[in-house]
């Protein structure tokens, strides 16, 4: 199957990000075909400093690297490098009504969160993550919860292309973790974990054993001390207790049991040590990949050349049913 996935340059990834949609691309490249794609033009819808841009850009390539993107395995590029993402999204946007961009849920959440910065490039969102997934007629793209209805529309936008030009485009269908989808806030256990919010709230991949430490131990929990899973009642140990069996391998069942009598601060402490231990390599390896510059760049060069054979090609046949050739 051909897969195609992306993340903004924004920010540092958290664990969230690793357990949501790294670890599971990880998995994927083994035995798919996969597309992965830092997409910097998606980030330049929200408030941004080009001086920062591609220093973000070039430490989120060697942060992919570093947690075990295997550039043998799949297609890693920068999106901006290929100019046909734009291309077909402006072509795509000739076919999708305004009601449907303004329904998104993200249009209006980023609308609220940024008031000072609603543009047409916000509206136009989701016509350009379509135009990323159908470039490549990736047959599955996972995704957060949040980016589900994304998904969704590049399905129908590539439906109601193909009636009505002809049929180019693989409708796309969309993937989601079984559990660790989404990873919640520290701070706030009923909000999803976010690089771009409060800093206690999140454990970043590259965090200090310190900075570790501190966030677990001052994580939200709930009243009472035993730790159970229950994400009605129970949400921070509940969220505690996903990010550990994911991390651990281990059943939420056995951790249970393994903490029945221990109490919060017992299983605070084993979680703090066990992401510690499991993040170290993440820090190391990326250390050393943000001392080889040219050779990360030479990864991204090389997966712009292999990405750029599929989207001209797309673009060649979208071109040659709407009459533009």
């Amino acid at each position: 199957m051909r897969i195609f996935s992306a993340i903004r340059p924004t920010g540092e990834l958290h664990i969230g990000n690793y357990l949501g949609a790294v670890k599971q691309w990880l998995e994927l490249q083994e035995k798919n075909e996969c597309i992965f794609c830092i997409v910097d033009l998606h980030a330049i819808t929200t408030p941004f400093r080009p001086e920062e841009m591609s220093k973000n850009i070039l430490k989120l390539a060697a942060t992919y690297l570093a947690a075990g993107l295997n550039p043998e395995k799949c297609i890693f590029f920068v999106q901006s490098q290929i100019k046909e993402h734009t291309e077909l999204a402006w072509i795509l946007g000739t076919i999708t009504p305004l009601g449907e961009l303004k329904r998104m849920t993200q249009f209006k959440e980023k609308s609220k969160k940024h008031p000072e910065y609603v543009n047409a490039g916000l509206l136009n969102y989701p016509l350009l993550m379509a135009a990323d997934i159908l470039l490549y007629q990736a047959d599955l793209v996972p995704v957060g919860i949040d980016q589900q209805q994304h998904v969704e529309l590049a399905r129908e936008i590539a439906r109601r292309f193909n009636k009505k030009f002809g049929k180019v485009f693989q409708e796309p269908d969309f993937l989601l973790s079984k559990i660790g989808a989404k990873i919640m806030s520290f701070k706030n256990p009923k909000k999803k974990m976010s690089k771009t919010d409060e800093p206690a709230g999140c454990i970043g991949l590259f965090d200090t054993p310190e900075e570790i430490q501190n966030k677990i131990m001052s994580a939200v929990t709930d009243t009472g001390k035993i730790v159970k899973y229950d994400p009605i009642k129970k949400v921070g140990i509940s969220n505690l207790l996903t990010i550990y069996s994911l991390f651990s391998g281990k059943s939420i069942k056995d951790l249970e049991k393994k903490f029945r009598d221990g109490g919060y601060a017992k299983f605070k402490k084993s979680l703090s040590e066990l992401l510690i231990n499991s993040l170290e390599p993440f820090r190391r390896k990326r250390k050393e990949l943000l001392s080889r510059e040219v050779y990360v760049k030479e990864i991204l060069d090389r997966g712009t050349r292999r990405a750029q054979v599929i989207a001209q090609s797309t673009m060649q046949e979208v071109k040659k049913k709407m009459g533009l050739v």
